[in-house]
């Protein structure tokens, strides 16, 4: 089976919102299991990610991409990285090197100045949302001499907001953040509330000055066919998940 990456127009550069299509892996992590730190069994994941290696024409070292911690943490890069740093972004100037997040309902962000040659991936969840990992991605290129105004942003693959079923403690956390934060929440079954977490996203990037961002539009949640997603897993009892992979290069 092939791989079956999802592509934006908005990003000029080679990337992919790889799907679980076309992987070696098999049972729970049927599909592209790109996540080394998942249970699945290590050979499966390492066919995997050379199979993205090579979708995206760089070699398996030059796949890089970090020990993700819901942080606002990012690293430059310049080519291979011998140990991954605990960060949740990268970005890089450096042809040839293409980075990577990985991610099972969180946002996957890939950036792009296309004019300066700067690109960037960041790992969102709520809580590098929140924190500012988008924000600091984009500072990030700039100091690479990205223009904010010039970057194109584009979330992948996520959880939607019908599928994000959260507590009155995790909307209080948003509006205590801002009052105004409550839009990004519509009511659900009693105290429940449905969050809108790519909608928060691209705000965060408007906010910033990106010039252009957009969501896919794909849920990850709801197409079990497609895309893996903690979430789904959890309901379901499942002892562990894959994770889908995203990836840029100059």
């Amino acid at each position: 089976m092939t791989l079956d990456p999802i592509t934006s127009a908005a990003l000029p550069q080679r990337h992919g919102f790889f799907t679980r299509k076309g992987g070696a892996s098999s049972g729970i992590f049927a599909g592209l299991n790109c996540g080394a730190g998942s249970s699945d069994q290590s050979e499966a994941v390492a066919i995997n990610r050379a199979r993205v290696a090579a979708a995206m024409d760089v070699p398996v070292d030059h796949l890089v991409g970090v020990h993700q911690v819901h942080s606002a943490d990012v690293v430059a890069v310049t080519g291979p990285l011998p140990v991954r740093p605990h960060a949740d972004a990268l970005v890089t100037a450096t042809p040839g090197v293409a980075l990577s997040v990985l991610t099972a309902d969180c946002q996957p962000v890939l950036f792009a100045d296309p004019e300066a040659g700067v690109i960037g991936a960041a790992h969102a969840g709520w809580r590098g949302a929140v924190d500012g990992v988008l924000e600091a991605t984009v500072d990030a290129m700039e100091r690479l001499g990205a223009a904010r105004a010039r970057m194109r942003a584009v979330i992948g693959p996520c959880i939607s907001q019908r599928a994000y079923e959260v507590g009155p403690e995790f909307f209080e956390t948003f509006t205590t953040e801002d009052p105004a934060y409550s839009r990004f929440f519509v009511t659900g079954r009693g105290d429940r509330m449905l969050f809108d977490l790519p909608g928060f996203g691209l705000h965060r990037l408007r906010s910033a000055g990106v010039g252009q961002a957009e969501w896919t539009g794909h849920c990850t949640y709801h197409d079990p066919e497609r895309f893996f997603s903690f979430r789904r897993t959890t309901h379901a009892g499942e002892a562990d998940y894959g994770r889908l992979i995203s990836v840029i290069r100059l």
